[in-house]
């Protein structure tokens, strides 16, 4: 296979409304716990939350079996069985007001293939943009990747984390099931991984459920959110090793000027996501 096979898909676009419902933006609050005032219509719609919304809504017979849509639309039919949503890049221009429609615009802006350590893997490159009332509030590149299965993943072993930088913003966070289950129903996301631990062990090698990408990172904005009054204007991440429900994982922001450098360490000291926010004038 080659990544002629995929070129048709480059330049290919949807476009996706949504009302930014109140009641989506009240969940999403119930699971985040964020300190009030507590979003409501009218108000703005706190960063990155727009993922809670234009969610891709398959048909039940349009799943494959780990539960992600079938492939072959708007997304290339790439046929390497495993996703990860591996990193994005974003800028907020405007906030969202919960309560107003919304448009989303999406684009195929790459496919690439290309041979790693574990085998073949296919980089698909997405960009958006999110519209209120005619008004670009949101650009994003996301970056998506397709692989062959690979080796099982072994647990990791705890240890004692080392103490933060002095100044750093820091959470520590217990993944339960009941985390990943809120997670995946309020962005209707049905990989199996995420809830059925028989699948994510025996069929695709991991020791656990494994932790949303997306969960992780939108919990390094909300600490960059709760402790600073700046408005965050760009986001980025990169997801380095998977997390999962066996133990706690430690969240670090080191403030310094503009940008916050932030960090998502598992139970075994490993960088599992790497992030940076991006701040505005007050």
């Amino acid at each position: 296979m080659t990544s002629e096979d995929f070129t048709a898909w480059i330049g290919r676009t949807e476009q996706v409304e949504d009302d930014i419902s109140p009641a989506q933006a009240a969940s999403a609050a119930a699971m985040l716990e964020p300190p009030p005032p507590l979003p409501v219509k009218g108000s703005a719609l706190p960063p990155l939350w727009h993922w809670f919304y234009f969610l891709p809504r398959a048909p039940q017979s349009q799943l494959g079996v780990d539960g992600h849509p079938q492939r072959g639309g708007f997304i290339p039919p790439i046929p390497y069985p495993r996703r990860m949503f591996a990193g994005a890049r974003i800028r907020f221009h405007h906030p969202l007001i919960i309560g107003q429609p919304a448009r989303r615009e999406g684009v195929i802006r790459n496919v690439t293939l290309k041979s790693g350590r574990s085998g073949p893997l296919a980089f698909v490159t997405v960009g958006y943009g999110i519209y209120q009332e005619g008004t670009l509030c949101i650009e994003e590149e996301q970056d998506i990747v397709y692989r062959e299965p690979g080796a099982a993943v072994p647990a990791p072993v705890p240890i004692d984390l080392p103490p933060p930088p002095e100044g750093a913003w820091v959470r520590t966070v217990m993944p339960d099931t009941r985390l990943l289950f809120r997670f995946s129903a309020l962005t209707f996301n049905a990989h199996r991984i995420h809830y059925d631990r028989p699948y994510a062990r025996h069929e695709e090698g991991y020791p656990g459920l494994v932790v949303h990408g997306p969960l992780t990172a939108v919990m390094l904005m909300e600490l960059v959110r709760h402790n600073t009054d700046r408005p965050i204007v760009g986001f980025s991440f990169r997801s380095q090793a998977p997390l999962f429900d066996l133990a706690p994982f430690r969240l670090i922001a080191r403030p310094n000027g503009d940008r916050v450098e932030l960090e998502a360490q598992g139970p075994d000291g490993t960088t599992a996501l790497s992030a940076v926010a991006e701040l505005g004038e007050s």
